[in-house]
Parts: structure tokens; C-alpha cells; sequence
């Protein structure tokens, strides 16, 4: 229907066009109903043949070819509707065709003006196709990226402390046995951390001060399990949390310097609203207990986390061995592929392995 509508347009702008200057009505119908096959095929063998087939495809050399052949034909029919009128429509009187009709030059302009026109509507009608095919598979294609990203960043996840949960279980059995006083609390811990760990990786962000206290738990129950043999430092926006004498009494001091944190970190200048990836600064954590070396019977690590308007700034040391590779299998790797993954081109993560000292620094910009 459209297209008759679109057709019958035409035949309009042709008794129009070839009526200027002529009051002889039959023959500008007559002459103008002669023109439309030749205009109405041209233009369909250019928009539904060698558009689609040759020029939408780049084989621009069918294309010029096919369209010099369309362009000859349509011509020699151009010829054929001039001599038309004035055989036929005229009875070879030159004086009683229509003025325009009498010129090759304005009669081939007239039907080339509807085909250009017409094929100028069919290409922009194919590239809006086209475009739109292209972003419903581009839409498609992100889809499945994120999909990927999706899946990569839960294997990742699922990698990270298994080890921690054996070691930890280990010592739970140990005190247990003991019927250590501790056991209560370390259990305590370690379902907090089984939340964290379980529930809160699925959030794709968490707030700073919650992965600081699910660090505190861990390094608390890494201390249970270490014994005598760990000094931890923990700098957190200024606020010094530190075992001193390990030797003394380990247990309560850490005790005590953990409940002394959680208040320090109250009056700390963290901003409450600051969120980061869960697990992101506790695998570090847990990376240095794993790959750290004892240095005279003791494992020295130290943390520094500070919080500006646009960055987390995030350092942690410890004591390891230089025949030792502290970045192999799972830990760093895994770390390294989140922050490609969620911080893209949004940090700067530094590794500087010394003879005897392991340090991480690492920046995120926050929104």
C-alpha cells in the first residue's frame, strides 16, 4: 500500500513537472503513465538488487558494472518515451508536445531524480538496519563479556582461603582437645568471617571499615594459631595498632590491642561511606601470613591503610625469603586479575621483593 501511495506521488509530480507551459492534459498523462514502468523498474532493480547485493557487500566493481548497465537500459527507454509523445501522443508534430517532454536532458532528470531519491532512502534504511543489528550485537557481546567476568571473578573467589579455613580448623581441634578458654572466641571469629567470606563476597562492593574489621578477626585468629611467633603492626588512618611483647603475653595483649582499635578506627578519619571490593585487602593479608618467613623465630608483618577523598592507599610487609617466590600460584595472580577485572585502569599496585622483606602497595581510586 505504501509503495502504490509512493507511486501514485510520482505520477502526480509528473503531470505537474511535464505540464509546465501545456494545457494538453491527455497527452502529459499519457506521456507521464509511458515513463513510470522504466522509472518503477530502474529504481526496484537498483534498491532490491544491486544495492543490497553489490554495494552493501563491497563488491563495488559488480556494482559500477551492474549499475552502467541499469543506467544504459534506463536510457535507451528514455529515448523510447521521448520518441513516444512525439509519434504517437504528437503524430510526429514537434509543436504539439508538452515543452519539457521535448528535452532528453529534463525527461532523464525527472526519472532520475525519483531513483536517487529512492535509493538514497533504501541505503539510509540499510545502515539504520544495520546500525541496529550492530548494537543489538554489540549489547550481546558485553552481555557475555560480563557474563564471563561474571563467572571468572566467582572461580576466583572461590580459590582464595581454603588453606586458611584448614589451617584454622586445625587449631580450633587443637584447642578443643586443650579445652583451651580461647575456643569460644576463636569460634566466634571464624563464623564472622564464614559470613563474610560465604555471604558478603556476593555484594560487588562493601564498606572500607568492614573489610578492616574482618582483617582484625583474621589476623586474630592467625595470632591464636601462630602462637608466640608473630608480630603484627597495624596502621589504620593514623591509629597505631600493634603487639608489642609477644613474649610476655601474646594472647592478651593482642587481645587487648584489637579491642583498642576498634575504637581507634570509631575515632578514625575513615570515611564510613567508602566502599571497596570484599576480600580485596584481606587476600593481601592472607597472602603474608601464607608466603611470610620467620626472621629470628618471629613473623613481622606490617599494614597501612588511610583513606583520602579519592584514594585508598593500602601497604603490607612482611618478613619473607628471597629463594621464596611470595607472588606464585593463586594469591597475587588472583589479586591481580580482580583489580583488572573491578578497578580497571583505577589503581596502581606496586610488588617490591627484597632479600628479606616482601612489600605490597596498592592504590584505589574510589568513587
Amino acid at each position: 500500500m505504501l509503495h502504490i501511495l509512493f507511486w501514485c506521488g510520482v505520477l502526480l509530480f509528473y503531470t505537474y513537472f511535464f505540464g509546465f507551459n501545456s494545457t494538453n492534459f491527455n497527452y502529459i498523462l499519457s506521456f507521464s503513465l509511458f515513463l513510470m514502468p522504466i522509472t518503477i523498474t530502474t529504481t526496484y532493480v537498483l534498491i532490491y538488487k544491486i544495492i543490497p547485493e553489490y554495494l552493501i557487500t563491497k563488491r563495488y566493481f559488480r556494482f559500477g558494472l551492474y549499475s552502467i548497465y541499469t543506467f544504459i537500459i534506463s536510457a535507451y527507454l528514455i529515448v523510447i518515451s521521448v520518441f513516444y509523445g512525439l509519434i504517437y501522443l504528437s503524430n510526429f508534430q514537434y509543436a504539439n508536445m508538452a515543452p519539457i517532454s521535448r528535452n532528453l536532458l529534463f525527461v532523464g532528470t525527472a526519472v532520475y531524480l525519483v531513483v536517487i531519491i529512492v535509493s538514497a532512502f533504501k541505503l539510509l534504511k540499510l545502515n539504520l538496519n544495520h546500525a541496529e543489528k550492530t548494537k543489538k550485537l554489540e549489547t550481546k557481546i558485553l552481555e557475555a563479556q560480563l557474563k564471563l567476568k561474571e563467572q571468572e571473578l566467582n572461580y576466583l573467589k572461590m580459590q582464595i582461603h581454603p588453606h586458611f579455613l584448614f589451617n584454622t580448623l586445625n587449631t580450633l581441634y587443637g584447642f578443643a582437645l586443650k579445652k583451651a578458654d580461647e575456643t569460644p572466641e576463636m569460634i566466634l571469629k571464624l563464623s564472622n568471617l564464614l559470613d563474610y567470606l560465604l555471604y558478603q563476597i556476593d555484594k560487588p562492593f562493601v564498606l572500607l571499615t568492614d573489610e578492616i574489621n574482618h582483617i582484625k578477626d583474621y589476623i586474630e585468629l592467625e595470632k591464636m594459631r601462630f602462637n608466640n611467633t608473630l608480630f603484627v603492626s597495624f596502621n589504620c588512618n593514623n591509629g597505631i595498632e600493634s603487639v608489642n611483647d609477644l613474649k610476655e603475653n601474646p594472647r592478651g595483649i593482642y587481645k587487648k590491642n584489637i579491642e583498642n582499635s576498634k575504637q581507634t578506627s570509631e575515632h578514625s578519619n575513615l570515611d564510613y561511606r567508602v566502599k571497596i571490593a570484599p576480600m580485596l585487602l584481606l587476600t593481601f593479608v592472607e597472602n603474608s601470613f601464607k608466603h611470610g618467613r620467620l626472621k629470628n623465630s618471629i613473623l613481622t608483618i606490617k599494614i597501612d591503610i588511610s583513606c583520602t577523598k579519592e584514594n585508598i592507599h593500602f601497604s603490607i610487609e612482611n618478613t619473607s625469603s628471597k629463594s621464596e617466590i611470595p607472588n606464585k600460584g593463586i594469591g597475587l595472580q588472583n589479586i591481580q586479575k580482580r583489580l583488572d577485572l573491578l578497578y580497571k585502569d583505577h589503581y596502581i599496585l606496586k610488588v617490591d621483593n627484597k632479600e628479606d622483606l616482601f612489600k605490597v602497595t596498592l592504590i584505589l581510586k574510589h568513587s
